[in-house]
């Protein structure tokens, strides 16, 4: 296996397989309490039958791969389902590592990613079977299954697992980074990172047992691996496991009384599609203490709609690297008072603004924001120039910009490499983004900077609009009353749609590579 990068330790002490497990303590003292239920089949798994079954499935994978192999690695394919909760937490238990793959991409794309971390086992969803014949031949795997049931039908006839404690810093998850910038990187979550990261959201989104959450957002990411599904069993709360984002269904779920949903997780395009859902009744929500955002910038129009319905949109900041970083309370109030934050830092996480000469910014400075901490990853797989690049004397880089106001909420005011220069000012591409994005005619925007002959480089605004009848006259018209001249967009270019990854950022590059011909100047 290969090493994990090393950097400055966490202060925490070592965590084993009895306190970061977030499992064993839930079985202990609630075997009989509601753990999992699957919305698509009605199924459900009380906390001891969850238990039970991650014990089988550490156990199988320690009789596939005896101690020889170390830290095997399991990819899966597949939507959000128990079987997958089950293969990932059992692979926690038993010291192997988890690699949940997205199965939006193509074939080639999961090819380039199997490749780099080499698993060596792979479980396929019945729905991805084709794809899996695709790419297996092509891996040197010890096994495929194919079927989600196929899988918990083996777990039956294996023993429970009693394996040894296990290191806090072993690596449990490989998280392959979204995209947002061309080739995927594997972030390597270990045990500490991913107990560290589930604390930091259980206080910040206060999660308790008696939450019940509801995940629509694909296990594959951050958002649904780690900050609802385990942050929620490891509270012992219920989880309520959605394998896609459907408006109606989510709005029926969120309304039934008999689930009574506290905690619903969403990107802002998912939040947006339900507000304009004919089935959406904020009356019919009574139960929810919030909807919780986070991968890509929030419109204050939007946190606005909700808030007049009485809800609270909930906005915040994290990464695969790091997991939660940035919440704002669950206080409408504070909420209505600071639209564009994202809050105060994680407690678990230190956050640092920091100028390009590697010193501290002052309150209301912008500079890039910096993190340390136990939920923070200690590299990626298989790249250790990336690692080195990305770690500054023990100290994550984001690349994201950060400013902190006097109170000590933080804005994002855009990423460092989204971030373009014209005629000498700096321009953030998601304040002029949020300006459009209020223009009726828009469905969707991202706004880029392209190289200019007279200003160096020049905004495009790449709009998807609400009819065919938009004039980019028009939209040009708005940012002229709303934004300073050296901020406004020299040319808007229709498109169809805008590519987004899975957590709703925009992939900007595909637009570049897209749209190349795209010549900035006034229409």
């Amino acid at each position: 296996m290969q090493e994990v990068p090393q950097r400055v330790q966490a202060e925490i002490g070592p965590v084993g397989l009895e306190t970061d497990d977030p499992l064993v303590f839930r079985a202990k003292i609630a075997p009989d309490h509601q753990a999992l239920i699957e919305a698509a089949t009605g199924r459900e798994l009380s906390y001891g039958e969850l238990d039970e079954l991650v014990s089988r499935c550490a156990g199988f994978l320690a009789k596939a791969f005896p101690d020889g192999e170390d830290h095997p690695r399991i990819a899966y394919l597949g939507r959000n389902s128990i079987t997958e909760v089950v293969a990932c937490l059992g692979c926690q238990r038993r010291g192997a590592i988890f690699i949940p793959l997205n199965w939006r991409l193509s074939t080639a794309e999961l090819q380039q990613i199997l490749a780099d971390c080499r698993p060596h086992m792979l479980i396929v969803d019945q729905e991805f079977s084709v794809i899996a014949g695709e790419i297996g031949p092509t891996l040197p795997l010890v096994l495929t299954v194919v079927g989600a049931e196929g899988f918990l039908s083996r777990l039956k006839t294996s023993d429970r697992y009693a394996g040894p404690q296990i290191p806090a810093d072993t690596p449990c998850i490989i998280l392959y980074t979204s995209g947002t910038t061309g080739t995927p990187k594997g972030v390597i979550i270990t045990r500490r990172n991913a107990f560290s990261s589930s604390i930091n959201f259980a206080l910040v989104g206060e999660v308790t047992a008696r939450s019940v959450t509801l995940c629509d957002l694909p296990f594959f990411h951050t958002i649904g691996i780690i900050a609802i599904a385990r942050t929620t069993l490891l509270m012992g709360g219920r989880l309520v496991i959605s394998d896609r984002f459907q408006p109606e269904r989510t709005l029926s779920l969120l309304a039934d009384p008999a689930l009574g949903v506290t905690h619903y997780f969403a990107v802002p395009q998912m939040a947006s599609a339900l507000r304009v859902s004919p089935h959406w009744n904020p009356a019919a929500l009574k139960a929810l203490r919030a909807i919780f955002i986070g991968g890509a910038p929030l419109s204050p129009a939007l946190i606005e709609g909700f808030l007049q319905d009485d809800i609270a949109l909930v906005n915040g900041y994290g990464m695969s690297e790091a997991g939660t970083v940035l919440h704002m309370p669950l206080d409408k109030d504070m909420i209505a008072a600071h639209r564009g934050s994202v809050g105060f830092a994680a407690p678990l996480t230190d956050v640092r603004l920091v100028s390009p000469d590697g010193t501290d910014v002052t309150d209301g400075e912008v500079g890039e924001i910096w993190l340390q901490g136990p939920a923070v990853t200690p590299g990626y797989w298989n790249k250790p120039k990336e690692t080195a690049a990305a770690f500054v004397d023990g100290w994550y880089r984001t690349g994201d910009l950060g400013r902190r106001d006097e109170t000590g909420l933080i804005y994002i005011p855009d990423r460092l490499k989204d971030m373009y220069i014209s005629g000498g000012e700096n321009v953030f591409p998601a304040e002029v983004e949020a300006v459009i994005a209020t223009h009726p005619a828009v469905r969707d925007v991202a706004v880029i900077g392209l190289p200019d002959a007279r200003w160096g480089e020049s905004g495009v605004a790449f709009v998807v609009p609400v009819s065919p009848q938009a004039l980019a006259e028009d939209i040009l018209s708005h940012c002229a009353a709303c934004l300073a001249t050296f901020k406004r967009p020299l040319r808007v270019v229709f498109v169809e749609t805008i590519p987004r990854t899975a957590s709703g950022k925009a992939q900007k590059h595909i637009l570049r590579q897209s749209h190349v011909d795209a010549d900035p100047r006034p229409l």
